[in-house]
């Protein structure tokens, strides 16, 4: 009770789930993402709740938005213990057709953003000497390329999330 989690892509879907079971728990929840409207009903939705939603726009590729949410959570929430890499988007074209500005946003929201939250959140962490709890929300397309159309680089960035985590030299370096 009483914990800091960040939880990004809070604005629907599993993140928005996410954000309100952790709140019902007793957590201080920061909530991570682009639309800010969607972030002030939520906080609105939660206010009498057990714990606390704190809501904070930030697009999770940009990483000067995301140290600027860690540096704004570190100074007016408390210490970050918990992280949840939710974020993530699709966006649905052939190779042929496919749109490298797409491509680039897929790879920056579902790959890039995750692991600059998560050297951030890690930071944070060992700071304060927080032996603290990080996950990574990816999906099927993360451990078996999908049979159906358009669905260009996403599961390349969700394999990538699945390397991420199993990067044995990331957890030696944890280790320090």
């Amino acid at each position: 009770i009483g914990k800091v989690a960040v939880v990004t892509g809070t604005s629907s879907g599993i993140g928005l789930g996410i954000a309100e079971h952790l709140v019902n728990a007793g957590l201080k929840v920061v909530g991570l993402a682009r639309r800010k409207e969607r972030l002030d009903e939520l906080s609105e939705k939660l206010k009498d709740r057990k714990g606390r939603f704190y809501g904070i726009k930030a697009d999770i590729t940009k990483e000067n938005e995301i140290l600027e949410a860690y540096k704004w959570i570190t100074e007016n929430v408390g210490i970050v213990r918990v992280l949840i890499n939710n974020a993530g988007i699709f966006r649905p074209k052939g190779l042929l057709d496919g749109d490298t500005k797409h491509w680039k946003e897929v790879l920056d929201t579902n790959l890039l953003g995750l692991c600059i939250a998560t050297r951030e959140a890690i930071k944070i962490m060992q700071l304060n000497h927080v032996d603290g709890h990080i996950i990574h929300i990816n999906s099927i397309g993360g451990h078996y390329v999908p049979r159906f159309p358009n669905v260009n680089v996403y599961p390349a960035t969700k394999f990538g999330v699945t390397a991420f985590n199993g990067d044995p030299s990331a957890r030696v370096e944890l280790r320090r």
